[in-house]
């Protein structure tokens, strides 16, 4: 290597806070910063899948530390589902090659699920998290990041209103029903999926993508749209985008703006609100003149 030639790692960490210093690393302050996810005496478990959101999540926190932010501790989570070796082994020598000191437990979830008809990655996924806020909270953490990011929430959203007839989105932080004290948060909620791609690709590297069987075997079979709505929805996302540009901010912006007064009805806590409920006492009173549309022959 020539003298002044940066490293391969030099240049990734560099690239974050400099060549893609817009689209992701001021994304992440900003949504740490808005939505307040850190604390101060945090312990964080970022928890690492081996794809490339969360790789890149991981190397977000570091420059965070490095940056002047110390008033939190870090531990770099992989879990073990059952991959194959192959797939392991790039998890492991991807986070050696970025400098991610990386603590691995190993699960059987893979195997518990493989046989799942009905709604196999819904099983996986919550079994995954379980198992990620025990193993957190065993090293004395508070919180598990995840790297969901901006086009995870725009799909949700509109999954949820095409296959589950509801408003809803996935939020930037929750605290765990089933683990008192324990909260997660997604740093990457404001970037988008394409500039991470952008990341990767400047520095060459290469992430795996889903590895759990089910999805391997609807590749094998030549039938990927087995595998989710999730494809429906971001290639749907895609096509509309090309022909506003504003789409995808405008999905976001939508469960920020709610107006309550226009929904027919809406749950908070598990308790239904209709929009009948108290509709007549809330009813204008007008001393007698007539409304506008009364004299116009309006209904």
């Amino acid at each position: 290597m020539k003298k002044g030639e940066q490293t391969p790692l030099e240049r990734a960490e560099r690239s974050i806070i400099k060549t893609y210093k817009s689209e992701i690393w001021r994304k992440f302050t900003r949504a740490i910063n808005e939505y307040e996810m850190i604390g101060d005496g945090d312990k964080i478990a970022v928890c690492i899948s081996g794809g490339k959101d969360s790789m890149l999540m991981a190397k977000l926190f570091q420059e965070l530390e490095r940056h002047g932010r110390k008033n939190f501790d870090l531990v770099f989570l992989v879990m073990n589902p059952g991959y194959n070796e192959r797939n392991y082994e790039q998890i492991r020598d991807n986070a050696r090659a970025l400098n991610i000191p990386i603590q691995v437990f190993d699960t059987d979830i893979f195997d518990a699920v493989v046989h799942v008809e009905d709604s196999p990655c819904y099983l996986c996924a919550r079994m995954r998290r379980g198992h990620l806020y025990s193993q957190a909270r065993a090293l004395g953490c508070n919180k598990i990041a995840l790297g969901h990011h901006f086009d995870d929430v725009i799909e949700t959203i509109l999954m949820g209103m095409l296959f589950g007839a509801q408003v809803q989105t996935m939020m930037p932080k929750l605290h765990s029903t089933n683990y008192p004290g324990m909260e997660l948060i997604r740093p990457l909620y404001l970037i988008r999926e394409a500039d991470i791609v952008r990341w990767c690709n400047y520095n060459d590297l290469h992430f795996i993508h889903c590895a759990c069987r089910f999805t391997e075997s609807c590749e094998a079979s030549g039938e990927p749209e087995k595998m989710s709505g999730r494809l429906y929805v971001k290639e749907l996302i895609r096509r509309l985008e090309q022909e506003n540009e504003f789409l995808a901010m405008n999905i976001f912006r939508s469960v920020e703006n709610v107006n309550l007064n226009t929904v027919i009805c809406y749950k908070k806590d598990g308790e239904k609100h209709h929009f009948l409920d108290g509709y007549d006492e809330r009813a204008p009173l007008f001393a007698g003149k007539p409304v506008m549309g009364d004299d116009a022959g309006g209904q």
